[in-house]
């Protein structure tokens, strides 16, 4: 699972305020800066609808916790954690006995999670919502087996600058080394495998951070995985040069047209069955809503810029 790292904001540097007057204090909002890197998350937003890149990006519309997002942070949490452990301690009730934990973690640093079970107090649906983190990590044994694994970096933040100036950046949820050298960058995922005709799509990510890698370290992983712990499957790929090339191509295509909108303020909703969805229905045209005021300076548009969230993923 990848963890956007855009957007957020560095501790107030500014001059301390007096204790007397701390009430009176009022913090304001981040001011709006045009986007500064990308990572897969966003990469993805961009083509789906340029709209809803602004929103998350430029303008930080908050978004409601999900139960199938927050599921899947749990999830990552308690795998990440159980290589903690010894190898032959790793086993299925270790890492169940994690949830409890990894939920209580997870509450204290992102309060607004708890509001996914503010109308349940019988705790019914809570429990039954830990009940299915439960089957994903179990599933998870049928598919590797930890105890023979001992990876090289767990939730590790890559970034690179391309010759371009474009900075690429991201959260790889595990990085396997072999005695021999050869990198494995593995992907968890709590959701099901796509059809086949969807592979390509769901590589995009991976074949993101294998770029980051070889630029960083002049090595091309070996091998991608993803790891569907919703379906059960295991999805793998072998990339060479020329995939990574081409992922660096089409990124640098992607940031020009971001650039573009940015610069335009031209960002346009691009309507799919993913809309149902969306948290910024209120702010968007397709539903008769009107987005905030564009708080970046606008250039002219250019002429014959490409059409915005058209781009395959790779």
């Amino acid at each position: 699972m990848e963890t956007s790292t855009e957007g957020a904001t560095r501790p107030d540097t500014g001059p301390a305020v007096p204790a007397e007057a701390v009430d009176t204090v009022v913090v304001a909002p981040p001011a709006a800066a045009p986007p500064a890197s990308l990572s897969p998350s966003r990469a993805s937003d961009f083509m789906q609808c340029p709209l809803l890149y602004r929103f998350r990006v430029i303008d930080r519309l908050p978004e409601k916790p999900s139960e199938a997002a927050t599921r899947g942070t749990l999830v990552h949490a308690v795998l990440e954690r159980l290589f903690d452990a010894p190898a032959g301690d790793r086993t299925v009730p270790r890492a169940k006995s994690l949830i409890p934990g990894q939920w209580d973690r997870l509450r204290e640093s992102r309060p607004e999670v708890a509001e996914l079970f503010a109308d349940d107090p019988d705790g019914e649906r809570l429990a039954r919502w830990l009940t299915e983190a439960e089957a994903l990590v179990e599933r998870w044994f049928t598919l590797e087996d930890p105890s023979r694994l001992e990876p090289a970096e767990r939730e590790l933040f890559v970034e690179a600058e391309l010759e371009s100036g474009l900075r690429l950046r991201g959260i790889i949820d595990r990085v396997d080394v072999a005695p021999t050298g050869e990198v494995r960058i593995v992907d968890y995922k709590t959701g099901k495998a796509p059809r086949p005709e969807y592979a390509e799509g769901a590589l995009f990510q991976m074949k993101f951070y294998a770029l980051v890698v070889w630029r960083l370290k002049r090595v091309i992983p070996r091998r991608l995985q993803l790891v569907y712990l919703g379906s059960g499957d295991v999805l793998t790929y072998d990339p060479v040069l020329a995939d990574l090339e081409r992922v660096e191509r089409k990124l640098l295509a992607l940031w020009e047209a971001i650039r573009r909108a940015t610069e335009s303020g031209d960002w346009r909703p691009r309507p799919t069955k993913l809309c149902g969805w969306c948290d910024h229905q209120a702010y968007c045209p397709e539903f008769g809503g009107t987005p905030p005021p564009y708080p970046l300076p606008v250039r002219a548009p250019e002429s014959g810029g490409t059409e915005q969230g058209r781009m395959g993923p790779d």
